[in-house]
């Protein structure tokens, strides 16, 4: 399988990016507190700018929960043969700017989303995508 691992954000492979901006819903998969997976569907959008993805959700949530006490994680998304996965770890940030910034860049690719008093980022630290061949050209 396609992986990068050392990869420059200004110089992403173009059939990736196009890939993370289309609109697909993707998979995040999570540690519970026994270690097991827990998956769950999100939206998840790269910040070319910040250098990270984010993903919003409400702060009881038990994927926020997970990411607080673990935060690796890893976000997947498919279409039809085509696939992409991100690794990496996640800070959940309550602060005004963070939440907007993700709330924005979300809207980029989705849509506005709804006011939720209790939403927080998912700031995700990218260590490295992984896709099909169609998404992440194997390197030569």
């Amino acid at each position: 399988m396609p992986s990068l691992r050392e990869f420059d954000w200004s110089d992403l492979p173009p059939a990736l990016l196009e890939f993370w901006t289309e609109r697909h819903l993707c998979t995040l998969s999570t540690l519970d507190r026994h270690g097991a997976p827990h998956g769950v569907p999100v939206g998840a959008v790269l910040d070319l700018e910040e250098r990270c993805a984010w993903i919003i959700t409400s702060g009881g949530s038990q994927k926020a929960t997970n990411l607080r006490r673990d935060p690796r994680l890893s976000v997947t998304q498919v279409d039809g043969a085509r696939w992409s996965s991100i690794a990496g770890t996640a800070e959940v940030l309550d602060d005004a700017a963070s939440v907007a910034r993700a709330c924005e860049r979300y809207a980029t690719r989705y849509r506005t989303p709804r006011e939720n008093a209790e939403r927080v980022a998912l700031r995700i630290t990218v260590e490295r995508f992984l896709g099909s061949a169609g998404v992440l050209a194997r390197p030569e």
